[in-house]
């Protein structure tokens, strides 16, 4: 499970640990989100009172942001993948070897995949990185 970050996802997770005081693991970016990754005790004190720091970042860094929690294993990415494409909703999600399917309806599914299929590949790339997952279908 090899996780590569670029220079600015680096300066993105510094940033965050200095505004929030909470260490993040990761660091990534899904339609058009940064998304960081913490230990899931951590979760409620990173977003802070309120959403006070959620705020705090989504101003400075002039883009909106999520945080979640780090998945503990296989089991765990149905709320993973959840937490990520939030307010899009999917039946359910299985693992096949290294292939995942999606079960989502039809206006989940257009969501899902997006204009020539940007979402689609952004999520296999995170699914990839965490779960090993080499092909996505959304069916």
């Amino acid at each position: 499970m090899t996780k590569t970050l670029c220079l600015q996802f680096i300066q993105y997770m510094n940033f965050f640990d200095r505004c929030v005081d909470v260490r993040s693991t990761h660091c990534f970016s899904y339609n058009g989100t940064i998304i960081f990754v913490v230990n899931p005790k951590f979760v409620s004190g990173a977003i802070g009172e309120n959403g006070a720091n959620l705020k705090k970042l989504s101003l400075r860094l002039r883009k909106r942001v999520k945080i979640i929690g780090l998945p503990r294993g296989a089991e765990d990415i149905e709320r993973f993948v959840a937490s990520i494409v939030y307010p899009v909703k999917f039946k359910k999600i299985s693992l096949e070897g290294k292939e995942a399917i999606i079960n989502a309806p039809p206006q989940s599914r257009a969501a899902l995949i997006g204009r020539n299929k940007c979402h689609l590949e952004e999520l296999q790339n995170i699914l990839e990185e965490y779960f090993g997952v080499r092909k996505l279908r959304i069916i």
